[in-house]
């Protein structure tokens, strides 16, 4: 039977894409594959990222806002000073031989939110209060005020309904926490694959999370290029 999951911010982890596709036993002809984006920029592997999701039938790509940084440098080759010291050197590195056009274009296409039924999958967050079409990208890939408020209730053991959805997927904003957590109807899903956390991946349906090894383990000898977002 064909499942559903969601994946964290993978920051250039392909190791710990790997794991998580594997311990997920993750089929890629008839699984769905729901990336909340930040593929690029930290760990060394962005292009093989990129590769390796290409190769999934069945993927929603969600757009994040180091997404937005590579793709305007894969577009002009302009590398911005503060793209680069948060993980942009990295995913430089990455395209030495070049960047393929199919990178392009999966960066192009990717979308702003995504909505399966009433559940709601952003990278950053939403302005609750107003109608998600009226918003703009920099709310979907840049603002925390979602998540900031989902954690405050989350650490005085208090709920709330925030959004009129029955569930909302988000990354960009790291836990301090080796799984992801779900705070009033927000689940947080970065659990700092960027710098020395692990990678999450869950079926949102069964609630089943697999997590790869500390990233960090998984790149021996490399520090994790991330200052912050």
């Amino acid at each position: 039977m064909a499942q559903t999951f969601v994946i964290g911010d993978i920051h250039g982890a392909y190791n710990a894409l790997m794991q998580c596709l594997e311990r997920a036993e993750f089929n890629y002809e008839s699984d769905h594959l729901l990336c909340l984006g930040d593929v690029c920029d930290g760990w060394p592997d962005t292009k093989r990222c990129i590769d390796e999701l290409l190769k999934i039938k069945l993927l929603t790509y969600i757009l994040g806002n180091h997404d937005l940084w590579t793709l305007r440098w894969m577009k002009t080759r302009i590398e911005e000073e503060i793209w680069r010291s948060q993980g942009g050197a990295a995913t430089i590195s990455s395209y030495a031989g070049g960047v393929p056009d199919s990178h392009i274009i999966f960066l192009e296409k990717a979308l702003p939110y995504f909505l399966l039924g009433n559940r709601l999958f952003v990278h950053a967050g939403i302005d609750p209060e107003q109608p998600l079409e009226s918003q703009d990208l920099s709310t979907f890939a840049w603002d925390r005020t979602l998540i900031q408020k989902a954690w405050t209730f989350l650490q005085n053991n208090g709920n709330h309904k925030l959004t009129k959805f029955d569930e909302v997927y988000v990354g960009h904003t790291p836990i301090p926490s080796p799984k992801p957590l779900r705070a009033c109807e927000i689940w947080m899903m970065d659990t700092g694959a960027g710098w020395s956390g692990v990678l999450s991946m869950m079926n949102i349906d069964t609630k089943e999370i697999f997590t790869s090894d500390k990233v960090s383990s998984l790149y021996p000898g490399i520090e994790g290029r991330m200052k912050n977002k």
